[in-house]
């Protein structure tokens, strides 16, 4: 393959894009069922529950074990991950862990600087090398059952959640709290793969061009400090000082103190002054090494 080429999305690729172009058109008919102030809620409490399922679930857990938890809560990650409509949990974290072997080389799943942007943004999920689930890469949690049973049935859990918001708060609940918000999911994630590997600063020397990016931290939990991640991938936490927002770590920090996972790893001292680029206005060189992190 040239610098530039990728996987074709195929006809079976584009006959399975067609539910998520449905979804995307979906909110249209809000024009004619109106907007009532439950959906509204219903659709900003979704967003940010789903984007913590995905963020602590499908990213921390899953891709990085970078905590600990029950079987019964790794299940209750696993399908509220699922609720977000991306796919099994098996086949998100195995391409994921294969994103990280080879970010932005050639054999990257969704490098934009391999790419490019539309294919890096979504097009990578619709190629028929990128359909299947890779259990090979995730022997760790392909052990389990469960999972392998709503890896099968990824739709499942997604589905449940939209005839929950149709049957309950009636069509404008539906459009606007399940397809709505999904949409906005959907992008807001995948602005990670297509704009994290773009634009943003890099505090560490990686591999790859990751890059931390203040706005995507915002509209992600955390997941938008991307050179932080790729430098010490296995870190609960992503924002690595008390300025760099990560609502997601903060929540599993407030789970740890019931007991519901455990283990949360952290930079340590010497990870934290490796392969530094430069050194933080904000801070000394001292109190970056002495900065303590918390288990």
């Amino acid at each position: 393959m040239s610098a530039y080429e990728h996987p074709k999305i195929g006809f079976r690729g584009f006959v399975s894009s067609i539910p998520f172009l449905l979804i995307h058109l979906a909110p249209l008919a809000l024009l004619w069922t109106g907007v009532s102030k439950t959906a509204v809620v219903v659709g900003v409490v979704l967003f940010w529950v789903r984007m913590f399922g995905i963020t602590a679930g499908y990213h921390r857990y899953f891709s990085h074990r970078s905590f600990k938890t029950s079987r019964p809560m790794q299940f209750f990650f696993a399908f509220l991950s699922q609720t977000s409509a991306q796919q099994g949990v098996l086949w998100w974290a195995a391409h994921h862990r294969r994103h990280h072997k080879f970010s932005d080389q050639q054999n990257d799943t969704h490098s934009p600087v391999k790419h490019g942007f539309w294919y890096s943004h979504v097009g990578w999920i619709w190629t028929k090398e990128n359909s299947q689930t890779h259990t090979e890469v995730i022997k760790d949690f392909a052990a389990y059952p469960e999972l392998r049973f709503l890896d099968r049935f990824d739709h499942l859990p997604a589905v449940l959640l939209a005839l929950s918001c149709l049957f309950l708060g009636g069509w404008d609940v539906f459009l606007l709290g399940f397809c709505a918000s999904t949409v906005v999911l959907w992008h807001s994630t995948f602005l990670i793969n297509s704009l994290a590997h773009v634009f943003g600063s890099r505090r560490f020397r990686t591999s790859d061009d990751s890059r931390n990016n203040f706005w995507l931290a915002l509209l992600t939990m955390g997941e938008g400090w991307h050179n932080n991640h790729h430098h010490y991938q296995s870190s609960v936490r992503q924002g690595f000082y008390w300025w760099e927002i990560d609502g997601t770590y903060y929540i599993l920090k407030v789970m740890s103190w019931f007991g519901l996972v455990w283990d949360l790893k952290v930079p340590t001292e010497k990870a934290l002054a490796k392969n530094r680029i430069s050194v933080p206005k904000q801070v000394t060189q001292a109190a970056i090494v002495s900065q303590p992190f918390e288990k």
